[in-house]
């Protein structure tokens, strides 16, 4: 199967990881290549916030595809939209109230989908972000499943740190609606790049406006997420980032990581201002995987910028999945 449009599958009844039931639900995403007759080469890739299903010649779109580290002539590449979101999945425009959701719940819902595909064992999941954290919790609701798992920038836990600034941006959106969400993006965007990156890029520059630059580039950004993305979607996903926590029920992260039984990599960014390399170290250490780093000046977005080195820690993540498995459990 192959798919440039969104394909949908619909749930006739989804019970949620606070006890709540959603009717109807439904599932958008994206299939890019053929899954072999024995069902074995699917590629999970979850996406980050305000993503979309548009993974190959999209958001990742020099890094998966044809010929490409995550080669849709070899593999069938599966990106979901996450429950909550608003490119085709069950989110805030179609459920009112919305409830909140879990990366549990993004992660059950996902695995629905790789049931109804007849998959028995996938090749790798991957994601940033929260697409990280829903494939960690994916992984862990699944541990026998995966080959391989890649997890760029994202943390065990939700840190305070990171639930402080998603209160910032819901109260924004809270105050102001459609200008909070604006004001939300840039208030994430300060944390998304790097300081060292704006002195270099913007310096003390004015923009074609005649503001300062860095000041116009915020602003550019806000706009584009207001015309694209809903701004209850965005308060329901960072919700569920704020509900992040692997090790919650499972007798901590050593305990809910060691269990699964394909290769795992944990990737850092040294200067991510939102979730640092050491808190990314910190849980592959314990669960006794392996740690990889993106060098960059950019910050936290490195995982979405950086394709070349992406591509490579991909190419070390899929070689992985085809390595002969040796003492099983982690």
């Amino acid at each position: 199967m192959s798919a440039r449009e969104p394909s949908f599958q619909r749930i006739p009844r989804f019970e949620l990881d606070g006890g709540e039931v959603l009717a109807d639900v439904v599932q958008a995403y994206r299939l890019d290549g053929e899954l072999t007759p024995e069902r074995d080469n699917l590629v999970i890739v979850f996406h980050s916030l305000t993503g979309s299903p548009a993974t190959a010649g999209g958001w990742w779109g020099t890094v998966v595809g044809p010929g490409l580290a995550v080669d849709t002539r070899r593999f069938a590449v599966l990106c979901p939209n996450l429950l909550g979101s608003c490119y085709g999945t069950t989110g805030p425009r179609e459920v009112r109230p919305f409830p909140a959701v879990t990366p549990r719940d993004q992660a059950r819902l996902v695995q629905r989908l790789v049931e109804a595909l007849g998959v028995r064992s996938v090749a790798l999941a991957v994601g940033g972000s929260l697409g990280g954290m829903v494939a960690m919790e994916w992984a862990a609701q699944n541990p026998s499943l995966p080959r391989s798992v890649a997890i760029f920038a994202a943390p065990a836990a939700h840190t305070a740190h990171a639930i402080a600034w998603n209160h910032v941006q819901r109260a924004a959106i809270a105050a102001a609606g459609a200008r909070g969400l604006e004001i939300a993006r840039m208030v994430a965007m300060m944390n998304y790049r790097s300081a060292a990156e704006q002195a270099g890029r913007f310096g003390r520059g004015r923009g074609e406006g005649g503001g300062w630059a860095v000041a116009e580039y915020l602003e550019h950004h806000g706009r584009k997420l207001r015309e694209r993305f809903g701004a209850d979607s965005y308060v329901a996903l960072t919700g569920a980032m704020d509900a992040h926590d692997v090790g919650r029920a499972r007798g901590g992260v050593a305990n809910a990581l060691r269990r699964i039984t394909g290769a795992l990599l944990g990737v850092g960014i040294p200067g991510d201002l939102l979730y640092s390399a050491g808190d990314v170290r910190a849980w592959v250490d314990a669960a006794g995987g392996e740690y990889r780093e993106i060098h960059s000046s950019r910050g936290h977005d490195a995982f979405l910028l950086e394709t070349e080195q992406v591509a490579g820690i991909l190419a070390e993540a899929l070689a992985a999945a085809e390595a002969p498995v040796a003492g099983g459990a982690r």
